[in-house]
């Protein structure tokens, strides 16, 4: 039984170890680059923000024949 414990906790030990290796940026370092993004990324579903959006730049207009097939 002893063994199995000192297993889970060398396994457990190593997933902390590969954990502290991982990169990591400050919070407000991330903030500011999503804030960026936000701002720079236009948002078909907003356009009371970003004014109209053109039909071949927006993601949800139908594209194609213009009409739904089913099968």
């Amino acid at each position: 039984m002893s063994e199995l414990k000192l297993r889970k906790l060398m396994e457990h030990t190593q997933r902390l170890r590969e954990q502290l290796e991982l990169p990591r940026i400050k919070v407000s370092e991330a903030g500011q680059t999503l804030i960026a993004y936000v701002k720079s990324t236009k948002d078909a579903l907003l356009p009371s923000v970003w004014g109209p959006v053109d039909k071949k730049d927006d993601p949800f207009q139908a594209q194609g024949g213009g009409c739904c097939s089913v099968i």
